[in-house]
């Protein structure tokens, strides 16, 4: 489902679309939605005009917070992730977005923690990022996304790019999710368009496995190249 101002949207490149919801529409549907997307594009002056969707995100969020029982995912591409900086999700959290837009990030980050007086967010130079999986990945030694910092390319490293292992024990207790950040609601930032991709691929191997994730790739014929986990914890 596709949400817009108006049914039929201009990307910032000139591309059309045809929208399926308004806004207003699309807000009275949250609390159903399983993965809200948040693409890039004119992030600037949505903030100015504090406009759509904004509210959305904040909603979405809070949602979860107040049913964590549910697995939602809130997923940013590009400079979409400007967006959920802006509404405070990413306090706490590690993010990314366009290499282009690294530096304006951190400081719209640092200037939303002073702010709302909350936890910085760690920018990461990473394909994709993502936080609180709700899931398990897998042995420590088999995992085939959570890389140790030995393993990363020291051109790559920003502050608080580190990644933790989780143990390999699946758990599903309410109580701990509900004392994650924002309810346990799984956050993923994605860097420049192609990014994206493997993103939605991470979201598939977690929704359904990691064998479909693999012959969607190779029905694509795309080399899906992995991001990073970071604060995984099993619930």
């Amino acid at each position: 489902m596709f949400a817009a101002p108006s049914e039929h949207t201009l990307s910032r490149q000139g591309a059309s679309f045809r929208a399926h919801v308004d806004y207003d529409d699309a807000m009275k549907l949250l609390a159903d939605v399983d993965i809200l997307v948040i693409p890039g594009g004119d992030h600037e002056t949505v903030i100015k005009n504090n406009a759509q969707p904004l509210q959305m995100i904040k909603t979405y969020a809070e949602i979860q917070k107040k049913s964590p029982t549910r697995e939602r995912t809130l997923f940013s591409i590009c400079t979409g992730a400007f967006l959920l900086a802006q509404q405070g999700v990413l306090a706490g959290q590690c993010a990314t977005t366009h290499p282009d837009s690294y530096t304006k990030f951190e400081n719209l980050c640092k200037s939303v923690s002073q702010r709302d007086m909350t936890e910085r967010t760690d920018v990461m130079e990473e394909r994709y990022v993502v936080n609180n999986p709700r899931f398990d990945l897998g042995d420590e030694e088999e995992n085939p996304y959570v890389r140790s910092r030995d393993d990363r390319r020291p051109s790559n490293a920003r502050k608080g790019s580190s990644s933790w292992r989780e143990s390999n024990t699946r758990r599903e207790s309410n109580a701990r999710r509900m004392s994650l950040a924002l309810g346990g609601l799984r956050i993923v930032t994605a860097g420049g368009i192609t990014t994206g991709l493997d993103a939605s691929l991470y979201l598939v191997s977690a929704m359904v496995s990691h064998e479909s994730a693999n012959e969607v790739a190779r029905v694509m014929q795309y080399e899906w190249r992995k991001g990073v986990v970071v604060k995984g914890v099993d619930v």
